[in-house]
């Protein structure tokens, strides 16, 4: 039942995707050659050898949006996964299209036009899949598209699972019943009721059209799985386990393969990625140069007045630790008096700190203080989003004291972050730090990583917590 709906669902994706490049390669063509907005153009092709790539262009990407899996069901996943798909195809579609390009030397081929196209691309199919995911949730709020399923086990693990489903009606999820060797017959959880013990289930798979089959049940009965499963099987019903250990394991659990044996990865962190990480950097040294010249005037004015008004050196270089918990040292502006190295190692800032100077309390409270760590982006020790690194007394401090602490170096520092954005910056808790970093390297994206870019600039570089 659901998984004609899908099937209609996706092919009706698969033409709106396929008039969305099209429409995006219009536009891309029209800003270009019928615009000012880039400079005069003279089009040395015309129009129609635009169009006619077309015919390439849009099987080409449509195969990329179904290998990264934007044709899979998007149900329960965020929007943030799935235009972060988008963005990657778009990214992939183009370096093949450049790579053809240059293969077959066509040079009158205008590249701008293909920028375009992939920035178009990018906005028009988010705004298509933000508009179609909203419809869909209303949709199924008013109680159609609905996806039935059995609970199997009604102890901790499935009634949690049922209340998540209860406040989340968006999803589209109705669940018919519970299967559970321990609750009676009748016990309600939520809307549903206990139909029975485990022993029950291919009869309530046969009297009952269900779409899917959730097992929820605890570690002491694991015996049962293999029967359970086997049932499932038997009866065409997919299964899906909510592991009774499911605390212990990340946000995003990674499953590798020795063999025919699933390994379980307990931290996956998406930045292991190889492609994922040349993004990221890619990224980062294209805007931390672009930072650098937009700012140059700050750093000008802010190195005069710090030499004019306070003895010492402009730069303060201090030892952190970074990816991999190896040190570098991270730059900054100086905005305190000339301290021992003792007393720059294990003081922490505070909020009158007597060894702050007066320009330096202002460039601390505006953020002026981290912009040469856009040198530290580009030399690589640093991101422009990531967990804020610390100093070494404190790591081995903190790493004692708080559960997870390292976690934060699976990913290279930045100079903005979750945590800041949230508020979390300067003298505050340092475990509702780590619990945002933690989630940030555990659910990272490029999306995540505009999100936070635009948050710190909306948000506004003052902080009432940056000491």
């Amino acid at each position: 039942m659901i998984k004609s709906h899908q099937r209609l669902l996706n092919s009706i994706l698969v033409v709106i995707d396929a008039f969305v490049i099209c429409m995006a390669l219009v536009a891309a063509w029209y800003i270009r050659f019928q615009t000012n907005l880039l400079g005069a153009g003279e089009d040395l092709l015309g129009f129609n050898a635009y169009i006619w790539p077309l015919l390439f262009i849009v099987p080409l990407y449509l195969l990329i949006y179904n290998g990264v899996g934007m044709y899979v069901p998007q149900r329960i996943k965020k929007i943030d996964d799935e235009i972060y798909l988008i963005i990657k195809s778009n990214i992939i579609g183009l370096l093949i299209l450049i790579a053809l390009l240059f293969i077959i030397k066509q040079i009158n081929f205008s590249r701008y036009v293909l920028l375009l196209f992939c920035g178009f691309n990018i906005g028009f199919s988010s705004f298509e899949r933000v508009i179609l995911r909203k419809a869909l949730r209303t949709i199924r709020k008013q109680g159609f598209n609905l996806k039935h399923i059995l609970v199997i086990g009604a102890g901790d693990l499935g009634c949690s699972f049922a209340n998540k489903i209860q406040q989340n009606k968006q999803l589209g999820y109705n669940i018919i019943g519970f299967l559970d060797e321990e609750k009676k017959v009748g016990f309600k959880i939520g809307n549903a009721y206990v139909l029975g013990n485990l022993d029950y289930l291919q009869s309530v798979l046969f009297n009952y059209n269900l779409d899917e089959v959730i097992i929820a049940i605890p570690i002491k009965q694991y015996e049962r799985l293999h029967d359970i499963i086997k049932v499932c099987e038997k009866s065409g019903v997919k299964a899906q386990i909510i592991p009774d250990y499911y605390k212990y394991l990340p946000a995003r659990p990674y499953v590798d393969q020795l063999d025919d044996l699933p390994i379980i990865n307990i931290r996956y962190v998406p930045l292991d990625d190889a492609f994922n990480q040349l993004i990221k950097r890619t990224i980062d040294i294209i805007l931390s140069l672009a930072g650098v010249i937009i700012a140059f005037p700050i750093l000008l004015l802010t190195t005069i007045v710090i030499k004019l008004t306070s003895p010492g050196p402009i730069l303060f270089k201090q030892t952190r630790v970074g990816l991999h918990r190896r040190e570098f040292d991270m730059y900054k502006f100086r905005s305190m008096k000339v301290q021992t190295d003792e007393e720059e190692k294990v003081q922490w800032t505070t909020k009158d700190d007597p060894r702050k100077t007066k320009f330096g309390s202002f460039i601390r409270k505006t953020s002026i203080d981290e912009l040469p760590q856009l040198f530290n982006v580009l030399k690589g020790d640093m991101s422009l989003i990531g967990p804020r690194p610390e100093r070494p007394h404190f790591v081995e401090k903190f790493r004692e004291e708080i559960p997870k602490y390292m976690i934060k170096h699976h990913v290279r520092p930045g100079i903005t972050g979750w945590a800041q954005v949230n508020g979390w910056r300067g003298d505050t808790s340092i475990r509702q730090r780590i619990e945002h970093d933690i989630y940030y390297i555990e659910n990272w994206s490029l999306w995540l990583d505009i999100k936070i870019i635009f948050l710190t600039i909306f948000k506004g570089f003052i902080n009432r917590n940056a000491y």
